[in-house]
């Protein structure tokens, strides 16, 4: 019984002897960091001071001159503000982040312009829009801004008269007049004697002619209110 007593109390203490070497063991470990910490403190010490030195010996060589209370001053809100500079870095980050997500896509979006400008090349839309922007050079360098007025003020019917001109009756009476004529040989136009100028008028293509002349001219004579009459009639 008493060798089992003793054989306990020797595990204890054998036990107490480990922990105390690991805590001594911990505190030299501290002990040494400590010792670095403060040679490193010690060489930043002695190297700001010779950074500050040189950089007092530049200003002064350069004649800047160091207000010391604006420094203070500066050094004071820097460290007030430092959750401030914080947020600013954090914004930055964030931006960052955002830039390189969207980096990707512009550049895709600026390689699908470059493409689209390249088609629209081969087909010609780049000719087509040069020679448009030369009609409007064109407009500019051969009318005033009284001509531009002008057009302005009589617009409506200018528009009125252009969407009469394309219905298709009169596009078709217009078609029919150009094919007519471009099929006539001018220059080889038969004579025609006033005799058979008269007997030409006697045939009845030759006198609905006559007809829709004689018409055409007196509508035109007529004044415009008693032509919109007849028109709404």
């Amino acid at each position: 019984m008493r060798e089992t007593s003793e054989i306990s109390v020797q595990k204890q203490i054998n036990e107490i002897n480990l922990k105390l070497d690991l805590v001594l063991e911990e505190i030299q470990v501290q002990r040494r960091r400590r010792n670095e910490v403060e040679d490193l403190l010690s060489d930043l010490s002695i190297v700001g001071n010779d950074l500050f030195k040189a950089s007092v010996d530049e200003l002064d060589f350069a004649g800047v001159e160091i207000d010391t209370d604006a420094l203070k001053n500066l050094f004071f809100k820097v460290i007030r503000n430092v959750g401030t500079f914080n947020e600013l870095i954090e914004m930055l980050e964030s931006f960052m982040d955002l830039l390189r997500d969207v980096s990707p896509i512009v550049h895709q979006m600026g390689l699908d312009g470059i493409n689209k400008m390249n088609e629209l090349e081969r087909k010609g839309y780049m000719d087509f829009v040069r020679e448009i922007f030369r009609i409007v050079d064109n407009i500019v360098t051969h009318f005033t801004a009284d001509d531009v007025g002008l057009l302005a003020d009589n617009i409506v019917g200018i528009l009125e008269t252009v969407k009469d001109l394309t219905q298709p009756d009169m596009l078709g009476a217009m078609n029919n007049a150009v094919e007519i004529f471009k099929n006539t040989d001018t220059h080889n136009i038969e004579e025609y004697s006033l005799w058979r100028a008269y007997r030409e008028t006697r045939t009845p293509e030759m006198r609905r002619g006559i007809g829709f002349i004689i018409t055409f001219l007196k509508a035109i004579a007529e004044p415009p209110e008693e032509n919109e009459l007849k028109r709404e009639k």
